[in-house]
């Protein structure tokens, strides 16, 4: 098998990754050309909406082919009937065969996030010990299975902080890794809420399988109400964004707790929130890689 990568626009990479796996391509990736550089720019859509495009202004495309595919007049086919010039490659390797999903599986091991928070694949057996809390998630579509330092910082601090008579909102919840971890260390109330119906749907089947019940909804179907903790794991920009209506779910004296802010962006959020309302003192609650987690309390 071979890995070819094409160098593409947003405007056509989806559209030409579809093409390409109609034609009996073996996989399609999409990426970030730009990750990990000063131009790098996340995706996300703001409440109630889905993200415009599904890739990035440079976006590479990840072709997995066998070796005997015509990619290269399947290219020219593909391009001719959607009016766009051919893309650029940019890397072609073998790649052997194997058992993926072993592979797959085998970089993915249980994970300790605190003194007694772990997060286990399905396929490997729980820590065990009296003190040792497992959130049993696999990685899947929607964003969050404990890997990133954003969510580790999120999950040692509801360790270190929620109560047992606590609610908890889990905002942009993703596959509801945090709402399950407050349930899990005796929150009494959790919601979570996503503008990815899948995240939902995801995060609702996490928290059964997990025997942590907690309820998932989308934007449109959040209830009415104040909670003890607020917790968003997002990005800064949509932080920002959120600002009012993240203040207005907490509670008096409730504590909001906010994360997938780098280093470099924390005071920035800080006084945008500081500006909303004053009461709420927040401030950087741990770093870790480069990234923090901001929290304070409502005085």
């Amino acid at each position: 098998m071979r890995e070819i990568t094409l160098l593409v626009s947003d405007k056509y990479a989806e559209t030409l990754g579809d093409a390409l796996m109609d034609a009996d391509v073996l996989s399609v990736v999409i990426e970030d050309a730009d990750a990990d550089t000063p131009d790098e720019q996340p995706l996300y859509g703001e409440p109630g909406m889905e993200p415009v495009h599904c890739a990035w202004k440079n976006s590479l495309l990840k072709v997995l082919i066998n070796d005997d595919f015509d990619l290269s007049m399947t290219l020219t086919i593909a391009c001719k009937a959607l009016g766009i010039e051919e893309p650029k490659t940019v890397a072609d390797v073998e790649v052997e065969n194997a058992d993926w999903v072993r592979i797959t599986q085998a970089q993915f091991q249980p994970v300790k996030v605190s003194d007694r928070l772990w997060i286990v694949p399905t396929w490997h057996e729980p820590p065990a010990g009296d003190t040792a809390i497992n959130i049993r998630l696999d990685p899947g579509v929607a964003f969050g299975t404990g890997s990133h330092p954003t969510t580790h910082l999120c999950l040692q601090w509801i360790d270190a902080n929620v109560q047992n008579d606590q609610s908890v909102l889990d905002y942009g919840c993703g596959t509801g890794i945090l709402a399950i971890a407050a349930k899990k260390v005796g929150a009494k109330e959790v919601l979570g809420t996503d503008i990815d119906p899948q995240a939902v749907e995801a995060a609702q089947i996490n928290s059964e399988a997990n025997e942590a019940p907690a309820r998932f909804v989308l934007p449109e179907g959040m209830p009415e109400g104040q909670f003890d903790v607020v917790v968003a794991n997002i990005l800064s920009n949509p932080l920002k964004f959120l600002a009012p209506a993240l203040l207005a779910r907490v509670k008096e004296g409730g504590s909001l707790v906010l994360s997938g802010i780098l280093a470099r962006q924390a005071e920035e959020v800080i006084e945008v929130y500081r500006e909303h309302d004053p009461r709420v003192k927040l401030s950087v609650w741990k770093e870790q890689e480069g990234w923090v987690c901001i929290a304070g309390r409502r005085e």
